[in-house]
């Protein structure tokens, strides 16, 4: 089973006088890369909400985005005039270092920073509200890994009709091969037979042209990508955790077709080997994505 490592999840809970929403969002990374915007208030609990996130996400850049409204007058909330001052002040220094024109509308900017406004309820957060947050942010993940699944579902079947075009792709190379051997034959005894007269034993460049034959046999090449085509659909049926090892059986996979596009000596051969190679690519593409 294949797990996306893009998606999205959001879950909004009203506890006492406020409305907490969490957002999560989450893009393709080879590590766990989280990132955090989380209100004053709630800070004493990052790590732990960071390890609730980690737990579930595993891999994938994250946004971790919790908003709190207050929704009745029972906490009064004003205006923190001391940070936007000093945030005023900073825009002014900015304008003048880089030459750049004042904003027009100072309200709209400066209330947009973080903090800007600030409330006078207790500062300790009450178990109710504690308890809402946590949920919140389960809720978000599992919205999350809910998106992750059905993008999973997705990658499944492009993967799948990838893998089954160049397994097509592989099955029409053998009625080449018969008129490939005879044309590279051909071609070197056309090549011996401009050479000048000579005396030469022709049971020797008999063997010898079987060897030089047998070097650009490619039976050990399809049957290995075929091996690697079924490894790849045995892989993504299994246990989900499973996107770097597919992204090293198509590195294999790519190997081998490289192999037969080199060895074919038939242009039939290098176009089936350039349309696998299109094939391909797609593959790699999209299983940076796969988790």
């Amino acid at each position: 089973m294949i797990l996306s490592m893009t998606g999205f999840g959001k879950s909004v809970v009203e506890v006492l006088n406020k409305k907490i929403t969490v957002e999560i969002k989450s893009l393709n990374s080879k590590q766990l890369d989280l990132s955090t915007r989380i209100p004053a208030a709630y800070r004493e609990k990052e790590l732990e909400l960071r390890n609730v996130v980690a737990h579930r996400l595993e891999r994938g850049k994250a946004d971790l985005l919790i908003y709190v409204e207050t929704i009745h007058d029972e906490a009064t909330v004003s205006l923190n005039l001391p940070l936007l001052s000093s945030y005023k002040t900073q825009i002014e220094a900015m304008s003048q270092t880089l030459s750049i024109p004042m904003p027009e509308d100072w309200y709209s900017v400066l209330l947009r920073f973080p903090e800007t406004m600030k409330s006078e309820a207790p500062g300790s957060i009450a178990d109710e509200e504690c308890e809402a947050l946590f949920q919140a942010v389960n809720e978000a993940v599992d919205g999350l890994m809910q998106f992750r699944r059905e993008e999973g579902m997705k990658l499944e079947e492009f993967f799948a009709k990838r893998i089954e075009n160049i397994r097509n792709l592989l099955a029409e190379v053998p009625q080449y091969e018969a008129e490939r051997i005879a044309k590279i034959r051909g071609r070197i005894e056309e090549g011996l037979a401009k050479i000048a007269p000579v005396d030469y034993d022709k049971s020797r460049l008999e063997q010898e042209m079987i060897y030089y034959i047998e070097k650009l046999d490619i039976n050990e090449e399809k049957q290995r990508l075929s091996q690697h085509l079924n490894y790849f659909m045995e892989t993504m049926a299994g246990p989900q955790g499973q996107g770097k090892k597919l992204g090293f059986i198509s590195q294999e996979m790519g190997r081998e077709i490289n192999t037969l596009g080199s060895k074919s000596n038939h242009a039939e051969m290098q176009k089936l080997v350039v349309r696998m190679k299109d094939e391909l690519e797609q593959i790699k593409e999209q299983v940076l994505n796969a988790m």
